[in-house]
């Protein structure tokens, strides 16, 4: 075990990372079951399925419906001659999985991950022609923090379309929108994932983002200790597939889920395809289980999924955070960190992004700003949606079929192999990864830009 990952399992308590094992359910135990119909949903099939549970949402656009049943109905409600599929509701969770204090940030604007992607240049400022203007993505997270216009322009975020879903899983009963619960988070969570797209203030001292003129939709889907239920994120995905297909229909929208599980939900799985049918490109982590495989939602074909990437600059020197990161043109360069999700059979695995040690707001304390070098998947995610931001930009009727090809493309290729890397505390790890753990290569924004007609 690296010094990375023991780092990680000391501070689970702290950062509530660990998920609640899921127990078998007695005969008699009611579960919350995500129920998606082969066909539309009707009063007689509410009416009939009433007859198995009680129902607690029904989602028309995507033919599903939540009850609340014993476990013994399960395998009888999956037999009913209109269920496509049914399952216990799934638990979803995001969190990073290493934390450092960073108090020192010198002046600089453009970190090492951003230099890594070939976004920024150390010392000459962005390096691509597009910011992400007129583009609209949707985090899927924890929310903001209270605190979140001292990290943010106001203008950037779209206060008008931010949502929150909460509930689900069954006994905590049906999902219900919670307003403005959205910027009332005390996780982070979603603001350090927010940070990595659109940029933020350090204290006054602006720090570049991926797409800094990106609007962003915050969706609350994930609760105040960063888990939540698979029936809320299948919420929170309609809800901005029927953005793009009413008020935003003229704008490009792009999801990032930094979040996942061991399973894949059905009702989460039809959101999903309704989205993408709409127009929308999905974004999602890979999951931070390495050898133990990949996290749903992001390993569904039809999601972008996002291995997390290191550089071997890492700790070397002082301010080695904002120092000059060579473009993404040498694997020597980088590595991929060993709690990064490994693609296992029947998992997709698509492209890998910095995810080791990023730079953002993160608090520990309610109304006490801090900033903290994160280490996850979580992280790589938005670094992938950054992108396709841009490079919405530049192609409005952008597909998300096509942008996956073209991050895949375009990304340099890292193949399996091992790198000495520093850790915080000034020792050396040999981390080491097969060709499962990094999908197509690590992204490069310049190219994928320039792929595009």
């Amino acid at each position: 075990m690296s010094k990375r990952t023991l780092i990680g399992l000391l501070l689970v308590v702290i950062l509530l990372m660990m998920s609640v094992p899921v127990m078998a359910a007695s005969p008699k135990a009611m579960v919350g079951v995500n129920v998606v119909l082969n066909t539309e949903v009707t009063d007689a099939i509410l009416a009939d399925l009433g007859t198995h549970g009680v129902i607690l949402d029904v989602v028309y656009e995507i033919e599903s419906v939540t009850i609340r049943a014993k476990a013994t109905e399960l395998d009888i409600i999956r037999a009913l001659p209109y269920v496509s599929a049914a399952n216990p509701d799934a638990e979803r969770t995001g969190a990073p999985i290493d934390t450092v204090a960073a108090s020192d940030f010198m002046n600089g604007l453009s970190t090492w991950d951003l230099d890594a992607i070939d976004v920024t240049d150390h010392g000459a400022g962005r390096q691509v022609a597009y910011d992400g203007a007129g583009v609209y993505v949707a985090i899927l997270d924890t929310g903001l923090l209270d605190s979140w216009r001292q990290y943010f322009p106001e203008e950037r975020i779209a206060v008008e379309y931010a949502k929150c879903f909460g509930g689900g899983g069954g006994e905590m009963g049906w999902v219900s929108e919670q307003p403005q619960k959205w910027e009332h988070d005390q996780n982070s969570h979603g603001t350090h994932v927010t940070s990595t797209i659109i940029g933020y203030s350090l204290d006054g001292t602006p720090i570049n983002g991926v797409a800094p003129m990106a609007t962003i939709i915050p969706v609350k889907v994930l609760n105040q200790n960063g888990s939540g239920w698979s029936s809320a994120v299948a919420r929170g995905i309609t809800y901005v597939a029927d953005l793009k297909d009413g008020d935003l229909a003229d704008h490009p929208v792009i999801v990032n889920m930094s979040l996942g599980g061991p399973t894949l939900d059905p009702m989460e799985e039809a959101a999903i395809d309704y989205a993408i049918e709409k127009g929308v490109i999905i974004v999602a982590s890979a999951g931070n289980e390495g050898e133990d495989g990949m996290g749903y939602p992001g390993a569904y074909e039809p999601v972008i999924s996002v291995a997390a990437s290191g550089w071997v600059g890492e700790w070397t020197a002082a301010g080695w955070w904002h120092a000059d990161v060579a473009d993404p043109t040498d694997p020597d360069d980088f590595y991929i960190v060993d709690f990064s999700s490994r693609q296992l059979s029947g998992q997709d695995l698509d492209v890998a992004a910095p995810g080791s040690w990023v730079v953002g707001p993160y608090q520990l304390q309610s109304g006490k700003t801090s900033y903290y070098y994160l280490g996850g998947t979580s992280m790589a995610s938005p670094h992938v949606a950054g992108i396709a931001a841009l490079m919405a930009e530049k192609y409005s009727d952008l597909t998300a079929a096509e942008a996956e090809t073209i991050l895949e493309d375009s990304a340099m290729p890292l193949p399996a192999g091992c790198r000495a890397v520093h850790e915080p505390d000034g020792s050396i790890s040999n981390i080491c990864w097969g060709a499962n753990a990094t999908g197509a290569g690590l992204v490069d924004a310049d190219d994928a830009l320039g792929l595009i007609p």
